[in-house]
């Protein structure tokens, strides 16, 4: 770590919580507006299921799937024996708060013991016939299908980072860190490139005391992406770390998001912007990356012109570029039958339930619902798929919603964030007597401190 790294005394997980106990915080863990209820009469409703993809929602769903059935039979189908972390640490990682250890997750470690897990990929899918083929040719059939794969990170569109083809956040990230290697470009949206983040920002720091004409630029793209807030916070939290080492001036920073908007509530778009334009942040709208010359160091950009109704190409030099990748849902679900040729996964935003095979329900980053990828919208929607899951199985009329309700914890300085919680209304909906628009180190505590265990102890066992 660099010896001008604002230090960060860590806190038990115990003293944190002993802390939100002290502040208006702990009714995070207790209140109506988590939900942390238990289920009282399990539904003695049968049948077979399968849920594809062991992440966040994938457990968490399984998790309260045992504790609301009488006699469960449930599996997981998830290759990836570190599939859950806490993502909104990377975002720490990436300003050398946290290390790696500090976020991940061991799967097995959090499904329930009833619960079968199948270490493979799922590759085929036969809605008509309630099948699905895995990687090994093994045929799995099933009563009920429950859809929660997450999405991909998709470099394949951008000329220059082709190599990285598609990945995940956890996993191999081999390609990312080859093709980026020591050349100032970043992602944190990759836990491992998180890390290499944090090390290429040291370089730029170090090469700020020197030189007094650096570029840093930020991206976001022309797709709908996980954690969006985090596009926002990599560039706060640069711009923190270069404060601290007195050599802010020496670095140009810039925004450039493909959106026309920061954020799409506008009380908090305003509050972004403002900040960023008072501490001399650059932002751009309508800007979308399209190539990168790794070895000139040239970003390229599509460009909507307003005046003129047409695109243009801008080349923008660069000495720090973080990237936020497009992101997809997998090829092997939307191309089959599931996928009904949509972008996304197509289900009824709010009973979560097909659009057409309505043994078949979804949830998670990878659902077309047009906001709320995010942990906290998976808190909401996978009590409100179980619901809906039960009623199906007792052959009932499903009467469980989702409301859209996401929440993005933006960094907007080290030791301040803005906690933005909204829903389909596209209107600001806190949930506490408190300016929503205003950063506050009581969420900075929250994001560093509760809400990993509000996920390991609350989420991924049900119960939260």
């Amino acid at each position: 770590m660099a010896n001008n790294q604002k230090k960060i005394t860590k806190l038990s997980r115990r003293d944190a919580i002993k802390l939100a106990g002290l502040s208006s915080f702990s009714c995070l863990l207790t209140s109506s507006k988590v939900e942390a209820s238990n289920i009282v009469e399990p539904s003695n409703a049968k049948g077979k299921i399968l849920i594809i993809g062991g992440g966040l929602a994938g457990i968490s769903t399984a998790a309260r799937l045992v504790r609301s059935l009488e006699n469960p039979n449930i599996t997981i189908i998830e290759p990836n024996p570190k599939s859950v972390s806490y993502q909104a640490g990377n975002s720490f990682i990436a300003a050398g708060i946290f290390e790696k250890s500090d976020i991940l997750y061991k799967t097995r470690d959090f499904i329930p013991e009833s619960v079968t897990v199948i270490k493979d990929k799922a590759m085929q899918f036969m809605p008509d016939e309630n099948k699905v083929v895995l990687s090994s040719n093994e045929i799995l059939t099933y009563d009920f299908l429950i859809i929660a794969a997450g999405l991909k990170l998709d470099f394949s569109h951008i000329k220059g980072l082709e190599e990285i083809e598609e990945t995940y956040t956890l996993g191999d990230s081999s390609k990312i860190l080859k093709t980026f290697s020591d050349s100032g470009i970043t992602t944190i949206y990759n836990t491992d490139a998180a890390y290499s983040t944090w090390i290429q920002m040291q370089k730029l720091i170090e090469k700020a005391k020197t030189n007094k004409n650096l570029k840093a630029i930020f991206t976001q793209p022309n797709t709908n992406i996980k954690c969006a807030g985090a596009a926002k916070e990599i560039v706060s939290l640069t711009h923190s770390r270069l404060v601290e080492s007195n050599i802010r001036n020496n670095v140009d920073l810039e925004f450039c998001t493909s959106l026309d908007s920061m954020i799409e509530v506008e009380v908090y778009n305003k509050a972004i912007s403002e900040q960023f334009t008072k501490r001399d942040i650059t932002y751009n709208y309508k800007h979308n990356l399209i190539s990168v010359d790794i070895k000139n160091k040239i970003a390229s950009f599509e460009v909507f012109d307003d005046k003129s109704n047409s695109i243009k190409i801008v080349d923008k030099n660069f000495d720090f570029l973080h990237i936020t990748p497009s992101m997809k849902a997998p090829d092997e679900i939307m191309n089959s039958k599931l996928g009904l040729n949509k972008t996304w996964f197509p289900v009824n935003r709010e009973t979560l339930q097909h659009r057409e095979y309505k043994n078949v329900f979804a949830l998670g980053d990878i659902i077309d619902a047009p906001m709320g990828k995010t942990g906290g919208s998976i808190r909401k929607q996978y009590k409100v798929l179980i619901d809906n899951l039960i009623l199906a199985m007792e052959d009932k009329e499903l009467s469980a919603k989702y409301d859209g309700y996401t929440v993005y914890p933006i960094i907007t300085d080290i030791g301040k964030t803005m906690l933005a919680e909204f829903n389909w209304t596209k209107e600001a909906t806190p949930s506490f007597p408190l300016d929503a628009t205003k950063d506050r180190y009581i969420w900075w505590l929250a994001q560093m401190y509760l809400l990993k265990p509000l996920t390991q102890y609350g989420m991924l066992f049900g119960k939260a």
